[in-house]
């Protein structure tokens, strides 16, 4: 999203008015809620205090609350009469992150994850922001009813940064308890995009992602003598260089894809040749023809390598693929279209269709749960202040990513950019015959 010119705030079309004008009025309370959120973050699937707090307030605007969906998740539904059924969603949990954005409201949590090693913990992925939105958009649907027709189910999802939350919520029974949506909307702050930008892709919007490990065994032995080795290093070498050739030889040029190696470990000291390499890598596509051609070359590529080495048949390569993995999230055409062109006027100049990225977001399951019956779409919202990104345009400055212990977004314009946006999406969804 690099490049995208800054974008004012503050054109808006008449018909905006009543909306913004109520998108403002809750702002100060909005804003004392995401601090809130911000200061006291919470690890994937350990989200009690954030759902517990987040699903009283949903209780108290008239929603029927259940908690506990999928572990530590929350549904809320709320029945206003005949009429489709749109389900909006944030995410919860933060990140093994310590803090460093010198922010007076600033993480101070620790925490111990999934590695087992107690760390500080970090909304650094921006959902805050999201849970603060969906808050100010539940406010502001549960006051206008005389407005839609329809069932709204808003959820909370837990660990959204594992990749797990979505589908423990559809296991735990999210389709089939709850009202099934028709409509799936969601979205995702942006750092790298100015403060208030609207960003859409048409289609595929994020990347399947997945982890694969591979164990290459070998003979160990003295580093002077390699000879009677079989030495892991140099076919794990080997199975990394082949690795590169599977997006620029095997995959249509047209397709995107990664293949990346992030770790390689083998060995403990100069003068010894290990009995063993591994590896650790991260594969991106966006098919699942595309995902399947990877993984099936990973696995040929380790084994090929392997008999050209001469290595005997119970030393092969073991290749292993994390499951479950993230699929990659796909906005529907209908849906993406329809909303984009009613936010286009009334985000004036401010809503621009982007290319797909190579992150992850499991927002992907709830559209392949019910690919028949179900429309999706995960809006971008910029979060980079006027100031940051006018410096970064002119090579100043170098803006943190998500996941950054330094990314802190302009949180008022995230928020009531997305609260707008989401809000004026369901009402004209559920908007009455």
């Amino acid at each position: 999203m690099a490049g995208v010119a800054a974008l004012s705030l503050a054109a808006a079309p008449a018909q905006a008015d009543e909306l913004r004008d109520a998108v403002t009025a809750d702002l100060p309370g909005l804003i004392a809620l995401y601090e809130d959120l911000h200061a006291n973050p919470e690890l994937s699937f350990q989200e009690v205090e954030t759902a517990k707090k987040l699903a009283a307030r949903a209780r108290a605007l008239g929603f029927e609350v259940t908690e506990g969906v999928g572990k530590t998740g929350v549904v809320a539904v709320m029945r206003n009469g005949d009429g489709p059924t749109v389900m909006l969603r944030a995410d919860m949990d933060g990140l093994p992150v310590i803090e460093q954005t010198g922010l007076p409201y600033a993480s101070k949590r620790r925490a111990v994850p999934q590695s087992g090693i107690e760390t500080g913990v970090m909304h650094a992925c921006g959902h805050d922001t999201h849970m603060a939105g969906w808050v100010g958009t539940a406010q502001l649907l549960a006051a206008r009813r005389d407005q839609w027709s329809g069932t709204l189910v808003m959820i909370l999802q837990p660990a959204e940064e594992i990749g797990e939350g979505a589908k423990a919520m559809l296991d735990d029974g999210l389709y089939t308890r709850f009202p099934k949506p028709d409509y799936v909307l969601a979205f995702h702050d942006a750092a790298q995009a100015p403060a208030g930008m609207i960003g859409y892709a048409n289609g595929f919007a994020l990347a399947n992602v997945d982890s694969v490990d591979i164990v290459v065994p070998g003979v160990g032995g003295h580093g002077a003598y390699p000879h009677t080795t079989k030495d892991p290093v140099v076919l794990a070498s080997a199975i990394v260089m082949r690795l590169q050739t599977l997006v620029s030889r095997e995959l249509n040029p047209t397709e995107s894809a990664v293949v990346t190696v992030g770790s390689f470990q083998a060995g403990s000291k100069h003068n010894i040749i290990p009995d063993e390499a591994r590896l650790q890598i991260t594969v991106r596509s966006y098919s699942d023809a595309a995902r399947k051609l990877l993984l099936d070359g990973i696995a040929r590529i380790a084994r090929g390598e392997a008999v050209a080495a001469g290595m005997p048949d119970d030393k092969m390569p073991r290749v292993s693929v994390a499951d479950p993995y993230t699929p990659a999230t796909f906005n529907t055409a209908a849906l993406t279209q329809r909303v984009a062109a009613l936010l286009a006027p009334r985000f004036e100049g401010r809503v621009k269709e982007v290319p797909a990225v190579m992150g992850g977001e499991d927002f992907s399951q709830f559209y392949r749960a019910d690919r028949d019956n179900v429309e999706s779409l995960i809006l971008w919202v910029g979060g980079v202040r006027a100031e940051e990104w006018a410096k970064a345009e002119k090579g100043e400055i170098t803006l943190p990513s998500l996941h950054s212990p330094f990314w802190a977004p302009d949180a008022p314009v995230v928020i009531a950019t997305a609260t707008e946006a989401l809000t004026a999406a369901t009402l004209d969804l559920m908007a009455k015959p």
